[in-house]
């Protein structure tokens, strides 16, 4: 290796992120095979970067790369990478490194793991646990999919409820098979009933002799196995909760949900929503060419259907802009206005669907200040462009036909962007899922309408 490889090697060792230089020096080791200074190089990294990198490279660097690093493979990648790419990774994975892999995870990070492979990788992360691990990962996958039990670790640190401080810090000094990383002590009764928890903070800042009930926290709430996370990832948004019990049909203790999980379902459904909303569900950048056409053309097919239905619109008011051409240059600024505004309203609308801000109790007080947010921006434009159609085409009519066509266009927008998803999510229809769609034909079929319509009557 020259001096100067040494050197970006050296400025690469002091460094913890994963940027263009690392991933090129990484990719290097790997068409080496020189498998000593590839574990150099991602020994700095989190398990999150490396995931990032794996994502980054093509599928035969892939898979040198995971054979090369070998036995270093930390279980923590698996966790962080996307699902498509984690399968892959796991046929990859030696069988023993695999194991070893596994079994440093975390009993929810091994179900997450689990439930995106297929039947024969599902069997082979399940051969390599031990049976107390097998048997709870197993019991967890019972549970219906995207459910407080399929989130929740079976790992959780409790105390009878009748304990004072000195007993539970000597159990948490004995006990050698402690969580990684845990944020109560949740007291039970005798039943395994949970009745409350104490923060580990006032755990350590108490007196030994303090009853464990008499410090417990306020903020205790428990959750049912059955119920769905995206419920129990608003409740820990909601309540500023960092971990809470999981119960079965009769209230005993199962398992535990820490706040990494409901920050990663929130997480995810916002993406989720994002993605609807353009249309492209749950793709990706690792997706080949046939996949994303399948995936996009639904969406595609969908919005042909609506131009055309726009199209018929304009076809009806042939005559005005045939003798008009000035309707022909003007209208792409009354749809391209519309369509704005809609997605705004859209936006904001479907987000607060999801975070449960909008409801039925304040729609009609949201829909109102919409409207009136669409009027008064209406009419600012509507200034606008009627001052633009008179210097521009010399006709003070053409100016008012378009800002008047402006400021219906505009309200038009901002209650279709409230009212279709509102009415999308009481027919049981994801609102990010179709409301782009519909909001984007509304807005084009009534602008089209209204500025042709009023240039019709009033200019012919």
């Amino acid at each position: 290796m020259s001096e100067a490889d040494e050197s970006v090697d050296e400025n690469l060792g002091e460094s913890y992120a994963l940027d263009a230089r690392r991933v090129s020096s990484v990719r290097e080791a790997v068409h080496e095979g020189d498998a000593e200074r590839l574990t150099e190089l991602m020994a700095p990294l989190h398990a999150a970067d490396i995931a990032d990198l794996l994502e980054q490279i093509d599928g035969d660097e892939r898979h040198r790369l995971v054979t090369l690093y070998g036995r270093e493979f930390d279980g923590e990648i698996l966790s962080e990478l996307g699902e498509g790419i984690r399968e892959e990774v796991v046929a990859a994975l030696h069988p023993d490194v695999l194991t070893e892999a596994v079994r440093e995870l975390e009993s929810d990070d091994v179900v997450d793991l689990i439930e995106s492979l297929d039947e024969p990788q599902q069997e082979t992360i399940l051969q390599a646990l031990e049976a107390f691990d097998r048997v709870a990962v197993e019991r967890a996958l019972t549970y219906p999919e995207y459910s407080a039990g399929r989130m929740m670790q079976r790992e959780v640190v409790t105390a009878p409820e009748h304990w004072r401080v000195g007993d539970a810090i000597d159990f948490l000094r004995a006990h050698g098979d402690l969580p990684d990383q845990f944020y109560h002590v949740i007291l039970v009764d005798p039943a395994i009933r949970p009745v409350g928890y104490v923060t580990l903070g006032k755990l350590m800042s108490s007196r030994r002799h303090v009853k464990l009930a008499d410090i417990t926290e306020e903020s205790f709430r428990t959750f049912r196995a059955e119920e769905p996370e995206g419920d129990v990832a608003y409740a820990f948004n909601q309540y500023h909760l960092i971990s809470a019990p999981v119960v079965d049909e009769g209230g005993r203790l199962i398992g535990i949900i820490t706040i990494d999980d409901a920050m990663s379902v929130l997480d995810e459904e916002t993406e989720e929503d994002l993605r609807l909303l353009a249309g492209v569900g749950d793709e990706s950048l690792n997706d080949n060419t046939l996949e994303i056409v399948r995936r996009r053309f639904p969406w595609l097919a969908v919005n042909l259907g609506t131009a055309i239905l726009a199209s018929l619109v304009i076809a009806q008011f042939e005559a005005a802009i045939a003798a008009i051409v000035a309707l022909a240059v003007l209208m792409p600024i009354i749809a391209s206005m519309g369509g704005n505004a809609a997605t705004q309203s859209l936006t904001v609308a479907v987000r607060a669907l999801a975070t449960r801000d909008l409801t039925g109790s304040n729609a009609l007080r949201v829909m109102r200040r919409e409207i009136m947010a669409g009027l008064l921006n209406g009419v600012a434009f509507a200034v606008i462009m009627g001052i633009i159609g008179i210097i521009w085409f010399g006709s003070p009519m053409l100016g008012a036909v378009i800002g008047a066509a402006m400021v219906i266009n505009l309200i038009v927008a901002a209650l279709a962007g409230i009212a279709i998803p509102l009415g999308l999510e009481k027919s049981g229809i994801d609102p990010a899922l179709a409301s782009g769609t519909f909001v984007t034909t509304v807005t084009d079929v009534i602008g089209f309408f209204a500025f042709l319509g009023l240039a019709s009557v009033l200019l012919l």
